[in-house]
């Protein structure tokens, strides 16, 4: 069974993620690296050029993969578990685990990063954090507190799935 992280961008998935399949001894998979890997661009630019919904299929299809895949640990995109169809994929072979991380905290981690478009209006992006909040809590089987160290927060999960 697969251990999926999700979360808002600079909840930690991708770090915790990273630390949780050492401590497990398990694959780490990112979505977002996956897509871009296989179409040989950047998330931003496939949203340039493609639109949203072309990414989103993009990303529907990379959940249908990882569905098939066994023992990893997955660092999903901060949208993704946004939609119940990635959600039903994903749930097939793994437990989403939600990384509730306070909006304060996500903004001190990201701080005036210019890879996260999302987050140049803070009031947008608090906005998209209230709306993408209650998804992930439906669609997660585990809430954990997204707001300590990576670490401990990989240690907190992996006592979880042995």
């Amino acid at each position: 069974m697969n251990i999926i992280l999700c979360g808002f961008m600079g909840s930690g998935k991708t770090t915790v993620g990273m630390e949780l399949a050492k401590i497990m001894g398990r694959k780490f998979i990112d979505t977002d690296e996956m897509i871009e890997r296989e179409q040989g661009i950047a998330i931003k630019a496939i949203f340039t050029v493609h639109g949203e919904d072309y990414f989103r299929d993009l990303e529907f299809k990379c959940c249908k993969s990882i569905s098939d895949m066994k023992n990893c640990v997955v660092s999903t995109g901060g949208g993704a578990l946004t939609f119940q169809r990635n959600v039903d994929a994903l749930k097939q072979n793994g437990r989403i685990v939600f990384l509730d991380a306070d909006f304060d905290v996500i903004c001190e981690r990201i701080g005036n990063s210019k890879t996260r478009p999302l987050f140049q209006d803070r009031e947008k992006a608090k906005s998209l954090y209230d709306e993408r909040k209650s998804k992930y809590l439906s669609a997660a089987d585990y809430v954990i507190d997204g707001n300590m160290s990576a670490r401990k927060t990989a240690l907190e999960i992996a006592d979880i799935f042995r």
